[in-house]
């Protein structure tokens, strides 16, 4: 494998090409979570639900298991 050589492009911007430069077509990035906050709770709350019902299952598995078997 050869190593990759990354070139460094050094430029140059004189003052007054600065300050002509416009950064307003610029925006800022600011994504709206709100929804997927939503939606992880609801799967947080749902996999703690089954985890609780499977745990009291584990627990009174012996007398579930007697009444079917009867």
């Amino acid at each position: 494998m050869s190593k990759k050589n990354k070139r460094r492009a050094s430029r140059t911007v004189s003052a007054s090409t600065a300050a002509s430069v416009s950064f307003s077509g610029r925006t800022e990035f600011n994504p709206d979570y709100s929804a997927i906050k939503r939606d992880l709770k609801r799967i947080g709350f749902l996999a703690g639900s089954f985890l609780v019902v499977m745990i009291i299952l584990a627990l009174f598995q012996n007398q579930i298991l007697a009444l079917f078997l009867k």
